[in-house]
């Protein structure tokens, strides 16, 4: 008797041991280098895992609200992808950090040369934001995304204003 519970217990032990369900970790890509292209700009970025749903990303382009006031900024922004465990669940792709975010985004937009003569000065955006990021093949992929925030101009004095936010792009990740 004390063999066959010693037999028992030992293969029991392998079937729980073994048995266990061995799933990928579902987080954001480590690093993610790219470029994209916009209706009113183009830009390079990175982005850096902070977490499994966090990533900061950082960027540095050309973009502005027309084609006059085409300006070089810069930009960083923490991105919570806060459905990757659901698109893994489908089945869906999440390679290329794919997958719906909320981020903060911090841009700084140096003013237009062509701006100067008429005291416009360099200004800082702080916009909350909504977005997706979507692939199309391997390497390429578009990002759509909103938001409403504040404005600091500096303009011969201090100006604050709300801002909309919106942007389409279509980039290529390296």
């Amino acid at each position: 008797m004390k063999k066959v519970i010693f037999v028992s217990l030992l293969v029991s032990s392998f079937y729980f041991g073994f048995s266990q369900n061995i799933q990928q970790e579902t987080s954001v890509e480590k690093s993610v280098f790219g470029i994209q292209i916009g209706v009113l700009g183009v830009w390079v970025h990175n982005e850096l895992r902070l977490s499994n749903q966090i990533a900061l990303r950082s960027e540095i382009g050309l973009g502005g609200v027309s084609f006059d006031h085409i300006e070089p900024m810069i930009a960083l922004e923490p991105r919570w992808y806060y459905n990757l465990n659901k698109r893994v669940d489908k089945g869906r792709r999440i390679d290329g950090n794919s997958g719906n975010y909320i981020s903060f985004r911090a841009s700084y937009r140096f003013f237009d040369i062509s701006e100067a003569e008429n005291d416009n000065q360099d200004y800082l955006l702080l916009t909350p934001t909504w977005g997706i990021r979507r692939n199309i093949g391997r390497h390429f992929n578009y990002e759509a995304g909103l938001g409403i925030g504040l404005a600091f101009r500096n303009e011969n004095g201090k100006e604050i204003g709300y801002t909309s936010v919106f942007n389409l792009k279509i980039g290529y990740r390296f």
